[in-house]
């Protein structure tokens, strides 16, 4: 009986440790195995499923669908807008007019042979004179004197007086001397016919006087009380004022020179190099330095008057001189620019100097391709008379070109490409 019980509770005590083992077992087969590796698995499915295939897929999605695809699509279209801006400049008619921006179609015409040298202004000849002292005396001008100021012929500049000085008046001594001759000659006069005098010295005494008369008239044309007036002898303008006020000068000294504006002549000198053409020469185009406006002598009545045969004093130069008039505000004596025109080339292509633009030392000028649109383009430069300039490449006849306002167009093309580039990056 004993043993039977003893064999009974070993049995339940082996069953309940089998049975504690069994679920010690299946304990840790769920948590490493069912819990974890359901959790594991299912919750990283889950996030997989859910992320990955879910939510990242459609992230992914929305960015390939929306963003990839439709922000790359923008931006492929911003990028073409962008090299839009590279080529072709946008500049609205309102815009280009208020800008000053003319365009014109290129067409062909004839172009001069040019040859660029430095040149002068002068006053024309027989339109220039020098002012000299008539006697010797003490300046004093004539209210004021400045050069540039304009004065009319026969206006009085300056007198000239010595009556305080100690050698004398020299109008009083002309005026002495020539009464003394004048009485001699006459008491000689009246006794040559009974031959009391000599004719030799009748002659003498004759010549005398002559020369008396003479010397008083000159000094004494233009005396008073003041002293002797010095006055133009034509209209024009002070040019050049070569005493002071107070200063003794002596007979035959210059006092002041007067040019006339109403014709001037320019005279080019051009290096030796150039001599064969200088025969076909046919005008010319000047630039001055103070108001940087070319002047053309065919619109100004201009003329070729001569060139030198032979090199000039410095040995370098061969002088070529026109003659035009001066309606403008052309300053005789100033240095200038000269641009000249020789033999005609026809079917030329020739731009005014505002249509070129100037950057790093190439030049380009602006295509109008279609309305409101424009295109920057490399040109290639020949010759230039001042106001034009031969176009060697890059241009062709009906082109249409910016012909005026070329910088605004630059500065449109500027102003567009600088936001594209920022919104770009």
């Amino acid at each position: 009986m004993k043993k039977h019980l003893f064999m009974g509770v070993i049995g339940l005590f082996l069953l309940g440790s089998c049975t504690g083992k069994h679920a010690h077992h299946d304990h840790e087969g769920h948590n490493h195995e069912a819990h974890a590796h359901h959790d594991h698995e299912g919750h990283n499915h889950e996030h997989e499923g859910h992320n990955h295939e879910g939510h990242h897929h459609e992230e992914h999605h929305d960015h390939e669908g929306h963003n990839h695809e439709g922000h790359h699509h923008e931006h492929e279209g911003h990028e073409h807008a962008h090299e839009g801006h590279g080529d072709e400049i946008a500049l609205s008619d309102s815009k280009a007019h208020a800008a000053g921006v003319e365009v014109g179609v290129v067409e062909p015409s004839s172009f001069h042979q040019v040859i660029k040298c430095s040149g002068q202004v002068l006053a024309a000849q027989g339109n220039e004179s020098t002012v000299v002292a008539s006697i010797a005396g003490v300046v004093k001008f004539n209210g004021k004197l400045t050069e540039g100021m304009k004065v009319g012929q026969g206006a009085t500049l300056m007198t000239l007086s010595a009556k305080s000085i100690a050698a004398g008046d020299p109008v009083e001594k002309a005026r002495v001397a020539y009464e003394t001759a004048k009485a001699e000659y006459e008491r000689m006069e009246a006794l040559v016919a009974d031959k009391i005098v000599s004719a030799k010295a009748f002659a003498q005494a004759k010549e005398a006087y002559e020369n008396a008369r003479i010397a008083y008239e000159a000094v004494s044309r233009n005396n008073a009380a003041s002293g002797t007036s010095i006055t133009a002898p034509l209209g024009g303008y002070v040019k050049n004022l070569l005493v002071k006020e107070g200063d003794y000068v002596s007979v035959g000294q210059p006092l002041v020179s007067i040019t006339q504006d109403q014709r001037l002549s320019l005279r080019a000198d051009v290096p030796q190099r150039h001599y064969q053409a200088l025969s076909s020469m046919e005008s010319a185009n000047f630039c001055t330095p103070y108001n940087k406006e070319v002047y053309e002598l065919k619109a100004l009545n201009g003329r070729l008057l001569s060139y030198g045969k032979s090199a000039s004093e410095n040995g370098n130069m061969i002088p070529i001189t026109f003659e035009f008039d001066n309606r403008g505000k052309v300053m005789p004596g100033s240095f200038v620019e000269v641009y000249l025109l020789g033999a005609a080339q026809a079917d030329a292509i020739a731009l005014p100097l505002t249509a070129l633009t100037e950057e790093q030392g190439s030049y380009y000028i602006y295509k109008q391709v279609h309305p409101e649109r424009y295109m920057k383009q490399l040109v290639s430069l020949g010759a230039s008379d001042g106001t034009r300039v031969q176009i060697l490449s890059g241009v062709s006849a009906g082109d249409k070109v910016v012909m005026r306002g070329a910088y605004q167009v630059k500065l449109a093309n500027t102003s567009n490409a600088i936001p594209g580039h920022s919104h770009e990056h």
